[in-house]
């Protein structure tokens, strides 16, 4: 996922060893279903210790009805204070979890698949507010906190730069949410930025959305 804080003590770099998968699971075999198996072990990890949390990226529109070819990972958002302990909690549980270049997120493995634990979206503190917002709703067979459609779609076109701007991988995601999004929101949290603004007007000329009403 495309976003950016170091707010907790991790071990630094890969590691090396081979990266054991939970007692009595095998990898699927299909890439898809084993982001999913991650995410329901993850997710059922972080529910089980009381983490705040809720589900970000590929997975979470797939949550709410989006296509089911996953991309690359699986994100779960926390408040960057939360960062060390959701840490401890998956290494308690076997997983690896180690810190990337990146300062916006940690990394771990689950049935050989990435998670990424994000506390900064688009360059903004996951705050308790945005995980207050998040609803409750099945991941294959595991109930869990998913990001709110409005602040999933906010996250992926404010994070649009003159570096990441693929409106190609963002726009099948508006098209199936764009009925459970609140596009002014979406537009008040982008402000004036270029890419997001080109990428909201995309939408309106291919009818994805309404234009944006003038103020009088």
């Amino acid at each position: 996922m495309t976003q950016h804080g170091d707010h907790a003590t991790v071990k630094p770099g890969r590691p090396s060893r081979p990266r054991p998968q939970p007692p009595g699971q095998e990898l699927p075999q299909d890439r898809s279903h084993a982001i999913l198996e991650a995410t329901k072990h993850v997710g059922a990890l972080l529910k089980g210790k009381g983490h705040d949390f809720a589900l970000a990226g590929s997975v979470a529109v797939y949550a709410f009805g989006g296509s089911q070819n996953l991309q690359h990972d699986a994100d779960f958002c926390v408040r960057p204070d939360d960062a060390a302990a959701v840490a401890d909690t998956l290494r308690e549980a076997g997983l690896d979890v180690y810190k990337p270049p990146e300062d916006w997120l940690l990394k771990a493995r689950c049935f050989d698949q990435d998670i990424d634990i994000i506390f900064e979206l688009a360059h903004r503190p996951v705050t308790t507010d945005m995980l207050a917002r998040a609803q409750e709703v099945p991941v294959a067979s595991v109930r869990m906190p998913v990001l709110a459609p409005t602040d999933l779609l906010w996250s992926l076109i404010a994070a649009f730069s003159e570096h990441h701007c693929d409106f190609g991988a963002v726009l099948p995601v508006a098209r199936a949410l764009r009925e459970r999004v609140d596009w002014e929101r979406v537009r008040r949290g982008c402000g004036d930025e270029p890419m997001p603004a080109a990428f909201l007007f995309l939408l309106e000329r291919l009818n994805i959305i309404a234009p944006q009403q003038e103020v009088s």
